[in-house]
């Protein structure tokens, strides 16, 4: 049996040693993931309600033909991959406390615009300026995270952020349901509406929220909480944490390593699985095939998001206290395998159906482990570390403004016959890409095993002829 301290190790962590690093951890526990995880909340509150209102009234009310929905979400990713770099560039000049809630009034204005909307290009322009304010969020919080704690804390906290933006997707499809059920009609406006109404009021006490208590990054905190006994000094932040201009050396240094290729695939491949999720295709499914309540469609696919985020929660508390990532992915890849090949039998009864997309929820569990993993691979290098989790969420995104379009359009539902055979596939590409970076990481940690063993092996041998007998080097001469 567990005994406290143990228990207390495996839910939150390495206990610290001293009563500052415990103080600190407390402060940085409450600051960093309260406000980082209600920014995240409401992004994906914002990203969810776009396809809670197209269930809900929206798609008629702006007569919404064909792959318009799609459309909508392929136009917020590009705005996304575009935002990126220059939003991640934006960190490194612009405190975080500072850039991360002046993005989130961006977002929030352009929310309120969203209810105002007459037509669906106004939406696909508003959607692209959204994208790139919030791909401030994602990139940014993991990087924060990887400069504030220890490997072994860093994957739950990432588990908590993640799934701060999943409880934004529950919670999103039951405000969807309540707003119907209430609002609809009210002063002349949608329920569809009344939704970006509220979101909008939602997010913007938040942002002043973070510019109020936001730590920014051990190396530049001036946070008023932080006091003498619990400085900066005693940061946790687990990698190199200098800064340098950018060089040549830094290509060579990313370019030249395993790391940045190896990541950015992994993610690129198993960001995929959540599809059946972020495109919505339980709510597509139960609108197509009829017989079910605007507030039924909003809150059934509720129980996949809930299956999400325990997944998320159990998995990244039992890869900190293992420091053992892969199985994480391995859990993920086999669940949407079986999830996509009941969807796809379409015979399947439909009590099936439904425990087979509660169950493709558990794609959402590799988000915070893979990010958690990259970040313990890169610890040695701060930089370098910034570029892959940079990379890592762009090269996903890149993939995901066209993959929607060409496996899940609005048009395949209920069946979503190509995008099961997809999805499938992701999984065992995502099994294999899973291998390859847990082989290339075990060979270059035993490497680096030999290279200390052989250092420390010559520094002894130094040593020692340091210490030879003058008269006995004469005799062997």
């Amino acid at each position: 049996m567990l005994s406290w301290n143990e228990t207390r190790r495996f839910l939150w962590g390495e206990i610290p040693v001293t009563k500052a690093e415990r103080k600190l951890l407390i402060k940085i526990d409450w600051f960093i993931l309260s406000y980082c995880c209600l920014m995240y909340f409401t992004n994906y509150l914002d990203r969810s309600n776009v396809s809670n209102a197209y269930v809900s009234g929206m798609k008629e009310e702006l007569n919404m033909q064909g792959n318009d929905y799609n459309k909508i979400n392929t136009i917020f990713t590009c705005g996304y991959i575009v935002g990126m770099i220059p939003n991640n560039l934006a960190l490194q000049v612009v405190r975080p406390r500072i850039w991360f809630p002046a993005m989130q009034i961006l977002w929030g204005i352009l929310t309120f615009c969203t209810s105002v909307a007459s037509n669906v290009q106004q939406i696909y322009a508003i959607r692209f300026f959204q994208g790139i304010a919030e791909s401030s969020t994602f990139v940014g919080t993991h990087y924060i995270l990887g400069s504030w704690y220890k490997p072994s804390e860093l994957g739950k906290r990432s588990g908590i952020f993640t799934s701060s933006g999943l409880a934004g997707t529950l919670f999103s499809g039951v405000l969807q349901a309540g707003v119907y059920q209430n609002l609809n009609g009210s002063s002349g406006r949608s329920g569809w509406r009344w939704l970006f109404i509220i979101d909008g009021v939602i997010t913007l006490p938040i942002a002043l929220y973070g510019f109020i208590v936001f730590p920014d990054v051990p190396a530049t905190t001036n946070a008023f909480y932080l006091t003498e006994e619990a400085s900066p000094t005693y940061a946790l932040e687990p990698t190199n944490t200098g800064h340098h201009r950018l060089s040549l050396d830094l290509a060579k240094r990313v370019l030249g390593r395993w790391r940045w290729y190896a990541c950015s695939l992994l993610f690129a491949v198993s960001g995929e699985t959540e599809s059946l999720g972020s495109n919505n295709l339980m709510g597509q499914w139960l609108k197509a095939i009829g017989g079910y309540t605007v507030e039924q469609i909003d809150y059934y696919p509720s129980g996949m998001t809930a299956f999400g985020i325990a997944s998320t929660l159990i998995c990244a508390t039992w890869t900190d206290y293992t420091q053992v990532r892969w199985p994480v992915l391995v859990y993920m890849s086999v669940a949407v395998i079986f999830a996509s090949i009941c969807i796809l039998v379409w015979s399947s009864p439909t009590w099936l159906k439904f425990l087979a997309y509660y169950i493709a929820g558990a794609s959402y569990a590799g988000q915070a482990t893979t990010f958690a993993w990259a970040n313990q691979i890169c610890f040695d290098d701060n930089q370098e570390r910034g570029i892959v989790l940079a990379s890592m969420n762009m090269w996903n995104n890149a993939v995901n403004a066209w993959w929607p379009l060409l496996f899940y359009p609005a048009t395949d539902a209920p069946k979503f016959h190509n995008g099961m055979i997809a999805m499938i596939c992701t999984g065992i590409a995502t099994l294999l890409v899973t291998w390859l970076v847990w082989y290339l990481e075990k060979r270059e940690n035993r490497r680096t095993i030999q290279e200390r063993s052989q250092a420390d092996e010559n520094n002894i041998v130094e040593e020692d002829a340091k210490f030879v007998d003058p008269q006995i080097d004469i005799k062997r001469g």
